[in-house]
């Protein structure tokens, strides 16, 4: 993971150095969130919300790099028995991610992101030591670009580390621990060059 990291702020460094321009934006929308893993498959999704900004740094005629970085309420609803609990996990996010322009209007992305908890609650309890303070996950998404500066998004985060405060010692408690799943639904709005 953290070679994906790095090779991440490497690609971004070489972005920056080669540009041939550069637009910045906000950008906020609906998160349909959850948690995977084997000792959690009876959760539900929590609905939050995440806002905002980015650089567009185009490379190439179809091809931008996209740092972003973003508040997400994201969490999951699980079941005890007859009563379910709400866990609200607030994260800052930095995704880092490959835009390809299939047409003016259609694009693709795809990039790997860190998240930095910023506060943990259940029911209202802080539980934040329950949790480790940074996630990775990979993102995966598509976009329409109403205009040159408006624009929706669907991406889909995948979650690739255990969210939960404890170790994971081999591949069967890894696969068993909690990860972050996050469906996300944006509106962007890319300033003037």
């Amino acid at each position: 993971m953290k070679k994906l990291i790095l090779s991440a702020i490497a690609l971004m460094a070489f972005a920056f150095g080669n540009a041939q321009e550069t637009r910045f934006g906000i950008k906020g929308g609906l998160n349909i969130t959850s948690f995977a893993g084997g000792d959690y498959w009876d959760t539900k999704s929590l609905v939050g919300y995440q806002i905002g900004g980015f650089a567009e740094i185009k490379i190439i005629d179809r091809l931008s790099i996209q740092p972003e970085v973003l508040f997400s309420a994201q969490g999951a609803r699980i079941e005890f028995g007859n009563a379910d609990s709400d866990i609200k996990l607030n994260y800052i996010n930095v995704p880092v991610l490959a835009k390809f322009y299939i047409t003016k209007q259609f694009t693709a992305e795809a990039g790997p992101q860190l998240g930095f908890l910023v506060s943990a609650k259940n029911e209202g309890d802080d539980v934040k030591d329950n949790f480790k303070s940074v996630d990775t996950g990979f993102n995966f998404g598509v976009g329409y670009n109403f205009t040159d500066n408006f624009s929706a998004g669907i991406r889909y985060t995948v979650g690739l580390s255990n969210i939960a405060d404890y170790d994971v010692d081999d591949i069967d408690e890894y696969y068993d621990s909690p990860k972050n799943s996050v469906f996300a639904l944006t509106l962007a709005y890319k300033f003037n060059k």
